[in-house]
Formats: C-alpha cells, structure tokens, sequence
C-alpha cells in the first residue's frame, strides 16, 4: 500500500475513494481501508474518503451464476433501514472523518452515497432520509466538525422525476428534497452505450457532464472512466467492452476533464478506478500498458505546472 500511495501521488492522484460496505447489519470488506491503506506509513500524504457502495450483492458476485439465467439472485440487499443509517454514520465519524487526511470540502468530510434508489427505500419517506442526513451532520459537530458534505452518484445524466418510472436513473427532485452537496459519476457504463471505440464516447461525457451541471442543482464534479470489460466476472464472452481504451485516449478524455473543471470553476475530477480488475478499469499499472494511464494522468495534471 505504501508503493500504491507514492505511485499515485507521483503521478497526480492526490485522493483515493473507496468503496464501504454495510449488509447485514455490519460493515464488510473493511480491511483494505482500515489495515492497508491506514496502516500505511505513508497514508498522510494521500486523502481518502468514503463511498457507501449500498447496491444489492448479487448473482454477479459468483462466477458460476453471473452467466447463467437464474436471473438477479440477491445475496444481501443494500437498503438498510434508519436505524443501521445512524450507526453507520457514527462509525464513520468515529473511525474516519476526523481524520487528518480525510477529504473535506468547506471543512465538512464528503461521504458518496452509490445507490440513490437503495439509500431512499432505506427508510419511511424521503422526509424521513432527509431528517437522517440532517442529523448525522448535526451530531457531526460534536466532533468538531461543521457538518457532512453528502455526495451522490449519478446512474445517469438524463433527469427523471419521482413517478417511479425508470427508478434506476438519477431524479433531479430528489437532489431538491435531500441535503446533497455534490454529484459525480462512478462509471461511462451507467451513462451511455460503451460497446465502441473509447474515443467516440469523448464527446458523449462533455455532454453529459453539460447536462448534469446544468440540471442538477448542486456541484457536479465531471467524471473519465478508464475502460469497462466486466468479463473476469463471467464465465462465457459477454458484450458491452470498452475499446481501444488506450493511455492516450484516457488523456485525452482527462483533458477534456480539466477543461470542464476549470471552466465550471471545481477543483476534482473523479476517475475510475485505481484497481478494478474485474471491470477492466484500473490505473495501477499492468504487462500491457506498464505506467501508461498514471503517466497520462501526470502529463495532463501535473507536467505543465
């Protein structure tokens, strides 16, 4: 973890955003946080924060059902209920945002919320989430802290309303009736038809990240995803592969990024992902690309100042 953390700092990676879970009413795959990257030496010098990845674990988690027609067996659910939300946010105020090297903005720790549709079936009534964000901010000040800064993952750039009627995309009213902060993405696969040329989906992000800006009410943080060929997971070829997704196509698409960014007046850019292996997105480096998507990160972020 050590050598991870210099290699990205190296090259212009300045914050590592991990994934956290919660099902069955305790947390899960905590380790690699907790004993490797904080058990770093070195973890300091890097910042980190949380994303609640709150989706249902499902067939997919096992290859011998991924690519099968048994349909979506759901292992654990990623709704919870209010209850588990508040010791979920007190474990992560106790354990994590009072950290120095946790990532704040305006002084509050930024937590991303993953499954919008799951957070809100964790409870009552949207009224009732709402009251729960509010009051793990409050208790956050009990810490020292002014409060959390909420952040959603968008599923998509188009805006639907609450009717129920495509659920799974991301509702611009449920930004108005809950106390996020900010939005960005998690991956090109949940924003528009991967299954081309890297290149061509260029243009198809700057104008998603146009429309999310534009609709959405609150910060957007633009996104670049690296690749996606989810095949690790499956057992027979499955479609849907990012191609050509080559370092230079990567830095051309983080180009556009900071463009986006500086014009729009944010100071992030969210990339997935570090080591998603059986996404086929990650920045470490491998025998095929060596160092090539940290340095392009390096030759748009960090050469030229």
């Amino acid at each position: 973890m050590e050598k991870q953390i210099s290699a990205a700092i190296s090259h212009g990676v300045n914050v590592f955003i991990y994934d956290w879970y919660w099902y069955d009413g305790r947390p899960f795959l905590e380790q690699c946080l907790d004993e490797g990257f904080l058990g770093a030496k070195n973890n300091t010098d890097m910042k980190f924060y949380l994303m609640w990845a709150n989706h249902d674990a499902n067939h997919l988690w096992d290859r011998r059902l991924a690519s099968s027609d048994v349909g979506s067996t759901v292992i654990w659910r990623g709704s919870t209920n209010a209850s588990d939300f508040k010791k979920i946010t007190d474990r992560w105020l106790d354990m994590y945002f009072t950290r120095e090297n946790y990532y704040k903005i305006d002084g509050k720790p930024v937590v991303a919320i993953y499954d919008l549709a799951n957070f809100v079936n964790s409870f009552a009534s949207i009224d009732e989430a709402r009251e729960a964000m509010l009051a793990a901010s409050e208790r956050a000040k009990d810490y020292g802290l002014p409060g959390i800064h909420f952040q959603v993952i968008s599923w998509g750039h188009r805006v639907m309303n609450l009717s129920g009627v495509d659920s799974s995309l991301f509702s611009e009213e449920l930004t108005k009736k809950l106390p996020f902060e900010s939005a960005t993405n998690y991956q090109y696969v949940h924003l528009f038809n991967i299954d081309r040329d890297f290149r061509e989906t260029t243009p198809d992000a700057v104008a998603a990240w146009e429309n999310m800006k534009n609709a959405l009410g609150i910060t957007y943080f633009p996104h670049v995803s690296i690749g996606w060929d989810n095949n690790p997971r499956h057992s027979v070829l499955m479609p849907k592969i990012l191609k050509n997704n080559t370092p230079d196509a990567f830095e051309e698409a983080l180009a556009e990024a900071k463009k986006f960014a500086e014009r729009t007046g944010v100071n992030m850019v969210s990339i997935n992902s570090w080591n998603e292996w059986t996404e086929g997105s990650y920045l470490l480096p491998d025998d095929l690309n060596g160092y090539g998507y940290l340095d392009a990160i390096k030759h748009v972020f960090l050469d030229e100042e």
